[in-house]
């Protein structure tokens, strides 16, 4: 007969309750000095000058092709922007926003007498199942939520954000 000690099976116990950790993770390699985003190929990597240290597929806004110009279009912004804010309790699991509209995107859509929109984030799929053939956002960039624990240790406020159609 197999004997295992009291000891043997709390401490088993606790190095397996210590993966299942909360939604955040700490991250202690090379810092993101900015996130790419490529439209065309749903792709989105985070990079430390000019070195890929993460890669992930994405999905968009619900009509992708093209920049966001007004609120409500179902596009992803397109150009540098940067991160500007966290939320840790995300409809969507995990976000880190995007300081979409700039003074240019807010130019434009006054000339049209219509407003920006605003509200960008990347962030997690949240409490839905999705898979990863269609794009569903209202225009943020979405990743699956344990890519999206990863994202947010990672990228910290002020990380240049480049979004290429």
């Amino acid at each position: 007969m197999v004997s295992i000690s009291r000891r043997t099976v709390l401490a088993g116990g606790l190095f397996s309750l210590a993966g299942c950790g909360g939604k955040f993770i700490e991250y202690h390699g090379p810092e993101v000095t900015r996130v790419e985003v490529q439209k065309a190929n749903r792709r989105m990597y985070l990079l430390h000058h000019d070195k890929i240290v993460q890669r992930y597929r994405v999905q968009l806004g619900f009509t992708a092709e093209g920049p966001k110009q007004f609120e409500g279009d179902g596009k992803t912004p397109e150009g540098r922007y940067h991160i500007d804010r966290r939320n840790p309790n995300s409809a969507y699991f995990l976000s880190v926003g995007i300081d979409y509209p700039n003074a240019e995107d807010r130019a434009f859509a006054a000339t049209l007498g219509k407003k920006p929109g605003g509200d960008i984030f990347i962030h997690g799929w949240g409490d839905r199942p999705r898979g990863r053939s269609k794009d569903w956002t209202a225009g943020c960039v979405a990743v699956t939520n344990e890519e999206m624990r990863l994202v947010y240790a990672m990228v910290r406020n002020g990380t240049p954000v480049d979004i290429f159609a």
